[in-house]
């Protein structure tokens, strides 16, 4: 898979939670079977905003070449989707949300994988 590649699969995935997460916390929630509060709906929608910036960073970015800003764009985007994938983990294994919270895990898997792998030295081909 190359960068463009990923970059985009990232921006559709933000797409696709972000405005949900801003505009419907409370039904996005109870899918992953998780009680809805005040609480729960600022982080929801505090986390909708992240996965907008996401967006727009994965969107614009997209076809950027290698360039020290290309690492440090590949360098955030890994530690966003690392450190969420532990801490969705976490939650996951403690069986608090529902079964769909895996597919979670694996989402952030995939892109910790997708973007680690872009944080590797490049071999130069002849």
């Amino acid at each position: 898979m190359n960068f463009k590649t990923l970059m985009i699969i990232k921006a559709v995935v933000c797409l696709g939670f972000g405005p949900v997460l801003l505009l419907f916390p409370e039904q996005l929630l109870n899918l992953l079977g998780l009680t809805f509060c005040v609480g729960a709906a600022f982080t929801a929608r505090e986390y909708g905003a992240a996965l907008i910036g996401n967006l727009m960073l994965t969107w614009f970015a997209r076809g950027v070449e290698a360039s020290v800003a290309r690492r440090a764009i590949i360098l955030h985007l890994f530690v966003y989707d690392a450190i969420a994938l532990v801490v969705t983990l976490i939650f996951v294994l403690t069986g608090r949300p529902a079964p769909l919270g895996w597919g979670i895990v694996v989402v952030y898997l995939f892109f910790t994988i997708g973007y680690g792998y872009f944080l590797l030295p490049q071999r130069k081909t002849a």
